[in-house]
């Protein structure tokens, strides 16, 4: 009986846990203005690479690294600054814009 109380109390902080850290999509279209210029409107990408179809989870990670100062790819020196001011919610929301192109 312990052990299903355990389980069900990880299940239900598990998908607690993914419901906040999902984005707001009109919120992720807003911030993903300042994007367009090497992403594309559509995220088909251009002087950066393309983000349409990728999942949000990825995109999200990514500008993690980013704004941590991780060296990501060839374009981090371009990218941490554009990230670096970014908050979690801002993240969350721009990846759930991107994995919606």
């Amino acid at each position: 009986m312990k052990k299903l109380f355990v389980a069900l109390a990880t299940t239900g902080l598990l998908t607690f846990g993914a419901a906040a850290q999902a984005g707001d999509v009109a919120a992720g279209q807003a911030s993903y203005a300042t994007c367009v210029g090497c992403h594309g409107a559509a995220g088909e990408g251009g002087v950066g690479p393309k983000l349409a179809g990728q999942a949000a989870a990825d995109i999200s990670h990514k500008l993690h690294q980013y704004k941590a100062g991780e060296q990501v790819g060839p374009m981090t020196s371009m990218m941490a600054p554009m990230a670096a001011g970014l908050s979690d919610a801002d993240i969350a929301n721009i990846a759930a814009y991107t994995a919606s192109l």
